[in-house]
C-alpha cells in the first residue's frame, strides 16, 4: 500500500468547515472575552495546583514511563515535570479536572470548556521552548487566551442544542474536538491539514458516560479530560506530518457518527462561532461541586446558618425539599450507596446533606473519612428533588440560562423553614462584579498550596497585571509555575 495519499475529491462536513474556518480566519475581539479567559486561565490553573494534594490523582502524573525527560519539555504547573507535549496534555488536563471545581457549560450538553487547557498550555508551552529552533515565533499569554476563546466557543456552541448525554456519550467528546482545532491552527497547520485532524477527532471511538453514572461512577471522570487533551495533540501531531482525514466522517451513511452514535440525527446550531460561551461562561467559586448543585450547596449553607440560629439541627429534620430543574434530577440524583467521591460529588443528596450538616462544603468532604459519618446517610435518605417546569424552561433559555434550586425543611415537630430559592451561582454571568474577587482568592488560596511566599509574590506580580501577562511567552510563564 502507498505511505502517501492524496487529497479526498470528497468535500468535508460542514460541520468540520465551520469550526476549521473560525479557528483559521475569526478575529477575537471583544474585551470582555478576553477578560473572562484571563479569569479563567488563572482559576483553571488554581484548580489544577489543589489536586495535586491528592495521592489519586498525582499517582497518574509524571512522564508515561517512570524517569523519561524531554528536552525543552512542557512544564506541568506545581510540579517539576519535563514532559512531550501529549504527556504534558494529559498531566494538566487531568489536574484540571480532577477536583471538578474548574468552569462549568449547561445546555442541551454539559461540559467544562476550560478542560481544553491541557492541551492549548501544554502545546503553547512546547512552542515556546522550541521556537528558536523551528522556525515558529514564542507564543504568548494572547496566544493562549485566544485558543482558549475558540475551544469555549466550539465546545459550548455544539453543546447549546446537541445532546450527547441522552445517546450515552461522554462530553470530553467536544474537549477532544476542540482542543484538536485549536491546537492544530497553533502548530501552523495548514486548512486542509486542520481539517483531516478535526475529522480524525471525530472518527474515534467515543467515551461511554457509564463511569459518571450508578453503578460504575468513578475515577476516570477526573482523568478523561486529560484523556481527551491528550489524543488532542496527538492527532495534531499526526495531521501535521501529513496523516489523511475522513471527509464525511459525520454525515457518512451506515458507517458515519450520525448513524452510529447520534441516532441518525444532524447537529442542530443556535449560533454562529463568536466569543459567547467564554463571554458567558460559569465559574465554581465557592464549592467543587457538580454545577447542577451549585445553587442548591449554596441555599443549604443558607439553611445551616438560619438553623443555627433556631437552635434547631440536623437530627430534628423529617424531609427535605428540593425543588430543581430536568438536568439535575437526571444526572445528580441519587438514592442508595455511594462507593467513592467520584459517585459523592455527583449527588445532590450528599452535597446538600454535608453543608446542612456541617456549614461547608470542600473536596475533603467528599473522601471516605467524611463519608463515613452517619448522619450523611441518614439525611440523604431524607432529601427528595422535585421538578419545576419553571426552573427547566429558564435553565435552557439563553437570555437566562439559571441553575436554580430551592430548598425546604420540613422538622419532626411539624414546622417548616422558608423556602430559600437561589436562581444563579455565584460563577454565573449575572453575578460577575460579587464573583471575580472571590475567584482571584480562590486561585491565592491555592498558590499557598504548592508554592513559598516569595513564589507567590512572583507568580502573583505577573498573573494579576494583564497587560503585562498577555505579553509574556508562554515559557517564561509556565517557568513561574515550576516547583522548586
Amino acid at each position: 500500500m502507498s505511505s502517501s495519499f492524496t487529497k479526498s475529491a470528497q468535500p468535508f462536513d460542514q460541520e468540520i468547515v465551520d469550526i476549521v474556518d473560525y479557528v483559521l480566519d475569526y478575529e477575537i475581539t471583544s474585551d470582555l472575552a478576553y477578560k473572562t479567559a484571563w479569569n479563567c486561565l488563572l482559576d483553571t490553573i488554581g484548580c489544577g495546583l489543589e489536586a495535586l494534594e491528592y495521592p489519586a490523582c498525582t499517582k497518574l502524573m509524571g512522564p508515561i514511563v517512570e524517569g523519561v525527560s524531554t528536552v525543552n519539555g512542557v512544564r506541568v504547573p506545581g510540579t517539576n515535570y519535563e514532559l512531550d507535549p501529549v504527556q504534558g496534555a494529559f498531566n494538566i488536563g487531568a489536574a484540571i479536572r480532577w477536583l471538578d471545581f474548574n468552569d462549568t457549560w449547561l445546555a442541551a450538553e454539559w461540559g467544562h470548556p476550560s478542560d481544553n487547557l491541557g492541551a492549548i498550555l501544554a502545546t503553547a508551552d512546547w512552542l515556546s521552548r522550541n521556537a528558536a529552533t523551528s522556525g515558529i515565533a514564542s507564543p504568548t499569554i494572547k496566544t493562549v487566551l485566544t485558543a482558549m476563546i475558540k475551544a469555549h466557543e466550539i465546545q459550548g456552541c455544539i453543546a447549546l442544542e446537541n445532546s450527547f448525554n441522552k445517546v450515552g456519550l461522554d462530553h470530553v467528546l467536544l474537549v477532544k474536538v476542540a482542543s484538536t482545532a485549536v491546537v492544530a491552527e497553533m502548530m501552523g497547520l495548514s486548512r486542509d491539514q486542520i481539517l483531516n485532524a478535526v475529522s480524525l477527532a471525530w472518527v474515534d471511538g467515543q467515551a461511554l458516560r457509564t463511569y459518571r453514572h450508578f453503578p460504575n461512577a468513578g475515577s476516570r471522570k477526573s482523568w478523561a479530560a486529560g484523556d481527551a487533551t491528550s489524543r488532542a495533540v496527538r492527532l495534531a501531531l499526526m495531521a501535521k506530518a501529513g496523516e489523511m482525514g475522513y471527509p464525511s466522517v459525520l454525515s457518512a451513511k451506515t458507517w458515519g457518527f450520525y448513524d452510529v452514535s447520534f441516532q441518525a440525527k444532524p447537529f442542530t446550531f443556535q449560533r454562529p462561532y463568536g466569543s459567547y460561551v467564554m463571554e458567558n461562561i460559569l465559574f465554581k467559586i465557592s464549592f467543587p461541586a457538580e454545577f447542577h448543585s451549585q445553587t442548591g450547596v449554596e441555599a443549604a449553607m443558607t439553611l445551616h446558618q438560619w438553623m443555627n440560629i433556631s437552635g434547631k439541627s440536623t437530627e430534628d429534620i423529617s424531609s427535605v425539599t428540593i425543588r430543581t430543574h430536568e438536568a439535575c434530577i437526571r444526572i445528580i440524583d441519587k438514592q442508595g450507596p455511594l462507593n467513592n467521591p467520584a459517585d459523592r460529588d455527583h449527588c445532590i443528596q450528599y452535597m446538600v446533606a454535608v453543608p446542612l450538616i456541617f456549614g461547608r462544603l470542600t473536596a475533603r468532604d467528599y473522601e471516605d473519612n467524611v463519608a463515613a459519618d452517619p448522619r450523611i446517610d441518614a439525611l440523604r435518605a431524607k432529601i427528595i428533588c422535585v421538578e419545576d417546569l419553571s426552573f427547566t424552561k429558564d435553565y435552557h433559555d439563553p437570555q437566562k440560562r439559571s441553575i436554580a434550586n430551592a430548598i425546604t425543611i420540613a422538622f419532626a415537630d411539624g414546622s417548616t423553614s422558608e423556602e430559600i430559592v437561589v436562581e444563579y451561582p455565584i460563577g454565573h454571568a449575572r453575578r460577575r462584579s460579587e464573583g471575580i474577587p472571590l475567584l482571584i482568592e480562590k486561585f491565592k488560596v491555592n498558590l499557598n498550596r504548592i508554592f513559598d511566599a516569595s513564589q507567590q509574590e512572583r507568580i502573583l506580580a505577573l498573573t494579576l497585571d494583564y497587560e503585562q501577562l498577555i505579553n509574556t511567552p508562554v515559557d517564561q510563564f509556565m517557568d513561574l509555575l515550576v516547583k522548586r
